[in-house]
């Protein structure tokens, strides 16, 4: 067994209490094979003294499938510690457990032979494949059996689309790792290796080596069998990275010469360094006085602004006693002007106290002369009633008097004709105005038509702009739209590409101090789409927005947009300093555990973009609740979310805890994820608006119609009723002038003497009740005049008291005058004052801030010279020559360099050399050990191959021994090769022959030998053959399996697994065999669940 497996290789003729077994025990040198039922006896034995031995870790305990391949379920099938044979005709699933297993414990597809990827695995109309596969973990190689326990549980999951997941479990179900390097552990602890054929051995991997007639391929089969190929592949790997690290060395060496090289030269010049040190010594010397110089020369300038802060502080007094003298003069001037204005009060009083009396002289005054003027009026009306009375005795004299002339002068037939005239004519004007009525109806009636017709129309043509319009905004989506299916930056505008490529070039060209943001919609997205129309809404024109730095950048971007859109609206710019961190809105901002706020349904990328939309739109503090009556009842209930302003529905309805507001807009533009869907939409809404845009039309044609007609009717009938009212017209002056026709009256004149008798009573008492108020407005004017005297005498007194008040007024405003005098001077003087200490207080506070930067000089000095210099130069001259020396210094470093800059070098360049040399070092003393450890490990790798070609032929002889074959097996190691040539019977050694030539159960019989020979040089937890006796007659195929069983007693420690279409019915009754027989296959229903019976 090669060294790198984890189990220890040991002989086949070991201990049988050893954890390694022989393959062959002490049969091994007898020539002959006894006949069948002796060998049967010794194998019951050899089985039943095997049976109470407990096989070691690693070995398979049972196997489930689930939608594998073309089978629903298999299993659970348990295996038996040693020797288990799965019995089955085709297609019961024999090489689906194998293949399995295969790929449960870590196997590629391509490894099964039965497909190119994993997901060919799962059952047709099935979305994933189960596996479940148990292995032992007791003894000494168990694997964390603290962990694990007595067993380790491996489930795998094979998708549809071919992802396989791991969980390994405890034999109680506990989960304890998904990760496959996990299952790697396992399987490097157990030395279990499912792609090497000696553990695994596949229908076509043994048709592949051994049934292959080639002889390279059987040198394949034993190399990957021992993994001696494994071995080659690390040595060549090894050798290539050698000859790798040897080309690198060899670069090197040429790297070190030159680095060599530059340390010599750093070298060179850091030892020219010390022409240097005396100018910067004496540098340091100059730079100290230069220290000191400028405390001295501070110490000058303060001594003036002391000198001159005592003399302000001593001439502060004079200001004091102006504006004491000041202060007092006012307060002189304001007492006398109180006193005056004391004196004027008592006169206003005086005044105040004389006029009641003036206002109820006054209102009497009125009310005297309110009675007067009544009375004029009485008298006045008494006057008019008897003069008309005094006309109806005159009319109605004259009239008894006309009446009685012209009785009897006519007769009645006159009279009677032109009655019968009048109500002919009253008849046709009543009918007249009958039909002037009815025409006055229908004229409303056509008027009141007509205007709702106008109406109508206006509406409709406000409604078709309106269509219009839509139809416009919506062809302008539909080909901004179509034309963002390859460039969504166009839903913004056309010319918003363009927009940003000169914003690109500008910045490019460090026109910008800071590249503008825009448009905002472009650089955000939304975690929901739903959400897509109430963001929309929500932002509204900010959408389109750019955002500034500065009001330079604002500036220019204003000119580009002048470019990009002559004509027409531009899109809006906020200018704002740019910060690299989001605000911080945990305190203002909305927090509801429901719903977002529209911050957080947004991903923004960009810090400047997120903190203009807070600043601009508050989208902290702004809710998202996509049913709107959800909506209504959050922000309108009593206790609506603390920071929230307003709330949006998916519908874009805004909602405030006061008042809603519905959306003007259905659909998303800028924000909406699916293009082709919204080309859809506004190719259906334009279909649909052209449709009532021919609707429209008809009917705005037909209201023209209906207009037109109305108009006519209406003319018509104001034409008619014209030609009516002319009639009535002619009518009426003919019916007026028969009425006014005078005719004799037959009344009797008794009425009318007695209402003139009547009226010359009224004459009577109408005259004495004139001359009785007459006498009253006589009376009552006296008493007016009266009170109107007294009133004016009163008021001539308070005229009088007010008229004395006027020089007191006159006083009190010189003296008001003089105060604001007074009042201005100390104004005057105190600001002066003000003036003044605030000269005082500057001069303090730049004296102050002098001897701070004295201190500050004289601490910088004391740094740069402890001890206080006597400097006799001026710092300018000490400047002047620091300079010039720093020049020298300057130009002598430029010669040589700077100083820390060489030392820098000149350590870097030592450095750099002592690190590649020891580097080189370290690679040559790698290459040298690596030649060494390679030299010796090839001869070990030839010697272990030597070794187990050697075992391999010895076990291979043996086996033949056990049928009386004779044969042998040579290794060309060169060329790769592995010959077989075996004799049936013990004949003569010479007459061996190739395998090609042993018929097809001889040949079986010695494959199957083969790999017997190579079971017992390699080292493995359990090992599977598939169908290993499909080509065996039944004499090979019952010596075959004697020999895999008796290999099988003597290695109890190890698992065998053999699938096979044979019954096995002749077998051995033992405890260590264990047979899985499958259920035969349903043709008819092949997803029909396989069962099982386990025979021991």
């Amino acid at each position: 067994m090669p060294t790198m497996s984890k189990r220890r290789g040991t002989s086949v003729s070991e201990n049988p209490n050893k954890r390694r077994k022989s393959a062959v025990d002490g049969d091994e040198e007898e020539g002959t094979v006894a006949d069948s039922d002796q060998e049967d006896l010794a194998l019951n034995k050899r089985f039943q003294l095997a049976c109470d031995v407990v096989s070691d870790a690693g070995i398979v305990e049972s196997i489930t499938l689930r939608n594998f391949m073309c089978h629903s379920l298999l299993g659970p099938f348990a295996f038996g510690s040693n020797v288990n044979f799965v019995v089955g005709n085709n297609g019961s699933g024999k090489s689906a457990i194998l293949t399995a297993l295969i790929v449960a414990l870590g196997g590629n597809a391509q490894a099964t032979n039965r497909g190119s990827s994993l997901k060919g695995f799962v059952k047709e109309g099935e979305s994933a494949a189960d596996v479940s596969v148990t292995l032992r973990n007791k003894g000494r190689d168990a694997y964390k059996p603290e962990v694990y326990g007595s067993a380790i549980v491996i489930d795998l999951r094979i998708t549809r689309e071919g992802m396989r997941t791991y969980k390994l479990r405890t034999k109680s179900g506990q989960i304890v790792s998904t990760k496959k390097e996990e299952l790697l552990s396992i399987l490097d602890n157990f030395n279990i290796q499912v792609n090497n054929p000696v553990s695994v051995l596949t229908q076509e991997m043994s048709k592949y080596f051994l049934h292959s007639k080639g002889e390279g391929d059987k040198y394949k089969f034993f190399m990957k069998a021992t993994q001696l190929e494994q071995m080659r592949e690390d040595f060549v790997y090894i050798k290539t990275t050698k000859h790798v690290t040897e080309d690198k060395v060899g670069q090197h060496s040429e790297c070190l010469k030159d680095l060599k090289r530059k340390y010599l030269e750093k070298e060179d010049r850091y030892k020219s360094l010390a022409s240097l040190d005396e100018m910067h010594n004496k540098l340091e010397e100059l730079q100290k006085q230069m220290a000191w110089a400028l405390v001295a020369e501070m110490e000058k300038e303060i001594e003036p602004m002391k000198d001159k802060l005592q003399a302000d502080k001593r001439s502060t007094e004079k200001y004091d006693e102006k504006v004491d003298e000041w202060k007092n003069k006012v307060e002189q001037a304001e007492n006398k002007y109180r006193q005056i204005q004391e004196q004027l009060e008592g006169i206003t009083q005086q005044v105040q106290e004389l006029q009641p009396k003036c206002a109820e002289l006054k209102a009497e005054a009125q009310r005297r002369n309110s009675l007067l003027k009544s009375s004029e009026v009485t008298v006045h009306r008494c006057k008019a009633s008897l003069r008309d009375l005094e006309k109806d005795k005159v009319q109605l004299s004259s009239r008894i008097k006309d009446l009685r002339t012209s009785i009897s002068q006519t007769t009645g037939a006159e009279s009677q004709a032109r009655a019968e005239h009048v109500e002919q004519i009253q008849a046709e004007l009543e009918h007249l105005k009958h039909q002037i009525s009815t025409l006055g109806q229908q004229i409303d009636q056509y008027q009141h038509a007509s205007s709702r017709a106008k109406e109508e129309q206006g509406k409709m043509k406000r409604e078709y702009e309106v269509l219009q319009r839509s139809i416009e905004a919506n062809r302008r989506n539909l080909r901004t739209m179509e034309s963002s299916r390859s460039n969504r930056l166009r839903r913004f505008g056309e010319n918003m590409p363009a927009l940003l490529s000169a914003i690109q070039e500008a910045h490019r060209k460090s026109q910008f101090k800071h590249k503008p943001r825009g448009p905002l919609g472009y650089l955000i997205s939304l975690k929901d789409p739903e959400q897509a129309l109430a963001v929309e809404i929500c932002l509204k024109g900010q959408l389109q927005a750019f955002t500034c730095d500065n009001y330079e950048d604002e500036r220019v971007l204003q000119g580009l947009l002048v470019k990009a859109f002559p004509t027409g609206r531009r899109p809006t710019i906020i200018t704002s300093p740019f910060l690299q961190h989001v605000h911080d809105t945990r305190r203002r901002g909305v927090n509801h555990p429901d719903y977002p706020s529209v911050l957080q349904a947004l991903e923004i990328q960009d810090p400047v973009v997120a903190n203009c939309l807070i600043d601009q739109r508050n989208i902290e503090s702004i809710l998202l609740i996509k049913d709107r009556t959800t909506a209504r009842r959050i922000m309108q209930g009593k206790n609506p979310p603390a920071n929230c302003t307003q709330a949006f529905s998916k519908e874009g309805d805004q909602i405030f805890n006061n008042r809603n507001y519905a959306a003007e807009h259905s659909r998303a533009i800028y924000l909406s994820g699916d293009v082709e869907e919204e080309i859809r939409h506004l190719e259906r809404e334009l279909e649909n608006q052209q449709a009532q845009v021919t609707r429209f039309q008809q009917q705005m044609r037909k209201l023209d119609e209906d207009m037109k007609q109305n108009e006519s009717l209406l003319r018509r009938a104001y034409m008619e009723q014209k030609t009516t009212k002319s009639k009535a017209t002619k009518l009426q002056l003919e019916l007026t002038d028969l009425q006014n026709v005078e005719e004799p009256q037959s009344e009797d004149l008794k009425p009318l003497e007695e209402e003139l008798q009547e009226v010359i009573a009224k004459i009577a008492s109408n005259r004495a009740e004139c001359e009785e108020a007459k006498t009253q407005m006589a009376s009552l004017k006296a008493d007016y005049d009266r009170a109107e005297q007294e009133y004016k005498q009163h008021k001539e007194q308070i005229n009088t008291v007010a008229e004395g008040a006027e020089s007191v007024k006159d006083e009190l405003s010189k003296i008001d005058q003089e105060v604001m005098k007074a009042k201005h001077h100390k104004k005057h003087y105190d600001e002066k004052r003000s003036g003044h200490l605030r000269n005082i207080q500057t001069l303090e506070a730049e004296l102050k801030r002098k001897e701070g930067e004295l201190g500050e000089s004289v601490a910088k000095a004391t740094r740069i010279s402890p001890e206080r210099i006597e400097v006799r130069r001026s710092a300018k001259s000490l400047d002047s020559e620091i300079n010039r020396l720093k020049i020298k210094i300057t130009t002598q470093q430029e010669q040589q360099g700077n100083r820390e800059e060489i030392v820098r070098q000149y350590q870097e360049a030592m450095e750099n050399y002592k690190n590649m040399s020891q580097q080189m070092k370290n690679l040559n003393s790698f290459i040298k050990s690596l030649d060494s450890v390679m030299s010796h490990r090839l001869q070990v790798y030839a010697d272990l191959r030597r070794f187990l070609s050697a075992r391999c032929k010895y076990y291979f002889n043996s086996m033949l021994a056990q049928r009386g074959y004779s044969g042998s097996m040579t290794f060309d190691h060169k060329n790769e090769t592995l010959s077989i040539s075996v004799q049936p019977g013990q004949e003569n050694k010479a007459d061996l022959s190739d395998m090609r030539s042993l018929s097809g159960g001889e040949r079986s019989f010695s494959t199957v030998c083969f790999v017997l020979s190579l079971w017992a040089i390699t080292e493995a937890p359990f090992r599977c053959l598939d169908e290993f006796d499909v080509y065996m007659d039944m004499i090979n195929r019952r010596i075959s399996m004697d020999m895999m069983l008796k290999v099988a007693s003597g290695q109890h420690y190890r698992q065998f697994i053999f699938l096979t279409p044979q019954n096995m019915s002749s077998l051995p009754e033992s405890k260590i065999i264990s047979i899985l027989r499958l259920k035969d296959p349903d043709r008819g229903q092949n997803d029909s669940q396989r069962h099982q019976n386990e025979d021991q």
